[in-house]
């Protein structure tokens, strides 16, 4: 069976995420892979680039945004003659992105079937990526089977009306995702304990509660907490800025800066108010690095047979006990460190994706 793989996001997890994918179903007996993704991928510019067979022009820009869609509009869609020449038995996006619609077309109109791996139901609370939520339901509207990555994702979606005459909706799980193979283990004795939050600074992460446990656990707590990620201002931001043993950096992190955020943690802190899984939590486990995160949305069933997770209510009450908790862990050695294993957890994602591959193959 050939199955393309594709992803055309430029940055962030989307691109690691398909890269593992194609790797871990190139791994499979009688599975040819095409992995492809935006030519300006992050990735691919990586010291250690996954194998892509095919990268597309993509944006870097409002304005090529806007002609790329144009393109896509006039006459047959721009990816028609590569896909004509591959001729994949099955398509999958790994993850939806906003041009989609120009290589659904072009499926479409060679009878290839494709599936969706479905990251998240719908736009998050403060999420300004509501076209990208609309774009995502005219993908899945013609997929032949849809692939959630927790029952949380899933059961949005069927409210939505997707799993129905004859569409498949399947589903399975969030994998770790190993940046760096040689991580240190977590907590070097003798210094303060190191706490990350890492990911989008926006309302649903819950930066506020983050802000309001860290002043219940009293004015000199015995650790350093670095805040890193891309988003606007907030209260909530000021207010961890002015706390002496927490730093703010409000940047994007290209994807060779992350294994150096994971090698400086001890563990990863996310006091989310909603989520469908976390991406963040994926890294941190395939680091061996412990995580404390809230229980909303997929993040208990993504955590639960994880021995390094620790979980508390969506409250700065909660989180504030969390975090006490997580830091005596740390301090006496008795919180889990060894790494998750990525790749077995790869290659049992890949192999229950065969069934719907084989699905769509037939439609």
């Amino acid at each position: 069976m050939h199955v393309l793989i594709w992803h055309w996001g430029r940055r962030g997890a989307g691109p690691l995420f398909a890269a593992n994918l194609a790797q871990a179903m190139a791994a499979l007996p009688d599975t040819r892979v095409t992995l492809s993704l935006a030519a300006q991928a992050e990735l691919l510019a990586s010291a250690d680039p996954p194998a892509c067979a095919w990268r597309e022009p993509t944006y870097t820009s409002l304005t090529g945004f806007m002609l790329q869609r144009l393109a896509g509009l006039l006459g047959k869609p721009p990816p028609t003659g590569r896909l004509d020449a591959l001729r994949p038995d099955v398509a999958l996006c790994a993850m939806p992105a906003l041009l989609d619609g120009r290589m659904q077309n072009a499926l479409m109109a060679l009878h290839i079937p494709y599936g969706v791996v479905v990251h998240d139901a719908a736009a998050h609370p403060g999420d300004k990526l509501n076209f990208l939520a609309l774009c995502q339901k005219r993908l899945l509207r013609k997929a032949s089977f849809i692939v959630c990555l927790s029952t949380h994702v899933a059961g949005g979606l069927r409210a939505q009306g997707f799993g129905r005459h004859g569409q498949k909706l399947i589903t399975l799980w969030h994998p770790p995702i190993r940046l760096s193979p040689h991580l240190p283990a977590a907590h070097r004795p003798g210094g303060p304990l190191r706490l990350l939050n890492f990911g989008r600074l926006l309302p649903y992460k819950g930066l506020d509660l983050l802000a309001e446990a860290l002043t219940k656990l009293g004015p000199a707590p015995a650790f350093e907490l670095r805040v890193c990620g891309e988003g606007p201002d907030s209260p909530a931001l000021s207010r961890l800025r002015a706390m002496p043993h927490v730093r703010v950096e409000a940047r994007w992190f290209k994807d060779a800066e992350v294994p150096a955020l994971l090698e400086w943690a001890d563990a990863v802190v996310l006091p989310y108010r909603e989520a469908s899984q976390s991406g963040v939590a994926a890294l941190a486990l395939a680091a061996g690095r412990p995580v404390l995160a809230t229980k909303v949305g997929g993040l208990p069933e993504q955590l639960s047979k994880a021995s390094a997770a620790l979980l508390c209510q969506p409250n700065a009450e909660d989180i504030s006990l969390g975090l006490q908790s997580l830091l005596h862990k740390l301090d006496e050695g008795t919180v889990y460190e060894g790494e998750f294993c990525a790749d077995t957890e790869w290659n049992k994602f890949a192999k229950n994706l065969i069934p719907p591959l084989s699905i769509g193959k037939i439609f």
